[in-house]
């Protein structure tokens, strides 16, 4: 059979027409790396636009080489020049800084993987909210620090938000949008991380390195420190206020030390649904990247008679003071979680950086949010502004008690 070249390009077009168009924000992360594993097994099912980094040139660069990405973008500007190095002859385009970043989000692709760390994420990830992209919410603090405002612009702009977390992935698969009325209640599974049964007493000698081991997910440092001290469970308290139609009382927290039951969600008629599977992010990313329809994956397969048994456990919140402050912010609205979420962020880089001690985490943010007032946010601007103060005073406080 013979095949003109306008064939050709046809079927080029109609190629192109069936990719995902898709960027990945934060794609050197562990989120990122585990979205383009998943990638990697469809090549041409997709066409990256843009990927993203802090500071991680080298990874970025192979990243975008290896999947034909039309940008790369590093948001430290002082590392541009090794960037550009880096891509030179291979036709990406190669950009840095804060600005760059809203560019990479507002490149038109269909579907964003919103993964970096921290408040950092908020402005590129509403800048492709504002476009009406289909945004894989990884970064819980973007609802923690801007939730009204956010969900705000999502409805505007028609956009839609999958959420990665497993926790509310869990949810977002069981839960009858329908018929909230039916809801009883939604209750989070936490693995209670490494240290759910350590004396309190030993608590405060904990270093950096055993916080950051995870005894089931393998995750970023920062996360790993939530999780850690469960600050990580409390803003996804926060995070399911704003993704599912419930109360603040409609929502509850248990250790399930297992992580194979993801979530579960309570019905008025007592029946409880539960996600369950094994402990590998690839599967709720590949639930959103795959989103309406489901997709392979090599995570392995849940095997209950392998596991035995599961155990759950109600939460110590004299051992993990973060719950209740979190719990407590959410009660307070405004710009509680946004203080919130800025000072556990400097108390954590202050831990991580051996500044102070594991202990000192919470008591920094609950003082901080002790010495600010809260008030109610309109606009990024005041995001912003309450974030700096934020950081501000709280590194204050880091200096006060610094080791």
């Amino acid at each position: 059979m013979n095949i003109t070249l306008s064939e050709i390009d046809h079927l080029k077009m109609a190629k192109a027409t069936n990719e995902k168009q898709v960027t990945i924000l934060g794609s050197t992360g562990s989120i990122g790396c585990n979205t383009l594993d998943l990638i990697s097994r469809d090549k041409d099912g997709y066409n990256l636009k843009a990927l993203t980094a802090h500071k991680n040139v080298k990874k970025l660069s192979e990243q975008a080489v290896e999947f034909n990405a039309e940008m790369a973008v590093i948001a430290d500007e002082t590392l541009f020049d090794d960037l550009k190095s880096a891509l030179a002859g291979t036709g990406i385009i190669a950009a840095a800084g804060k600005e760059a970043l809203n560019e990479a989000a507002d490149m038109p692709a269909d579907w964003v993987m919103s993964s970096i760390v921290g408040a950092a994420g908020l402005k590129p990830t509403l800048t492709a909210i504002r476009r009406g992209a289909t945004i894989a919410l990884a970064n819980k603090e973007c609802l923690v620090c801007a939730g009204d405002f956010m969900m705000d612009q999502v409805k505007e702009s028609g956009a839609t938000i999958l959420p990665v977390d497993s926790e509310h992935n869990a949810i977002f698969q069981i839960f009858d949008f329908e018929h909230p009325e039916s809801i009883e209640k939604i209750t989070l599974t936490a693995s209670g991380g490494p240290f759910y049964n350590t004396d309190i007493a030993e608590m405060e000698a904990i270093t950096p390195t055993e916080a950051v081991l995870h005894p089931n997910w393998s995750m970023g440092a920062k996360i790993s420190v939530d999780s850690a001290t469960m600050m990580n469970k409390g803003l996804e308290l926060i995070e399911a206020y704003y993704l599912f139609p419930v109360d603040k009382d409609q929502l509850d927290i248990i250790i399930h030390p297992q992580s194979i039951i993801h979530s579960m969600v309570s019905y008025i008629d007592g029946s409880v649904l539960a996600q369950l599977g094994t402990p590998d992010m690839r599967t709720p990313i590949s639930y959103t990247l795959g989103w309406p329809d489901r997709m392979n994956t090599p995570s392995k397969k849940l095997d209950l008679t392998e596991i035995g048994e599961l155990n759950f456990i109600k939460p110590d919140e004299e051992r993990f003071p973060s719950l209740n402050i979190t719990r407590q912010v959410l009660q307070n609205g405004g710009s509680a979680p946004t203080i919130l979420n800025a000072s556990n962020e400097v108390a954590v880089y202050a831990f991580l950086e051996g500044k102070i001690g594991f202990l000192d985490i919470a008591r920094i943010v609950e003082e901080t949010l002790n010495k600010i007032t809260f008030h109610t946010m309109n606009s990024l601007s005041d995001v912003h502004e309450v974030d700096e103060d934020t950081r501000r005073l709280s590194k204050q406080l880091v200096t006060g008690i610094i080791k």
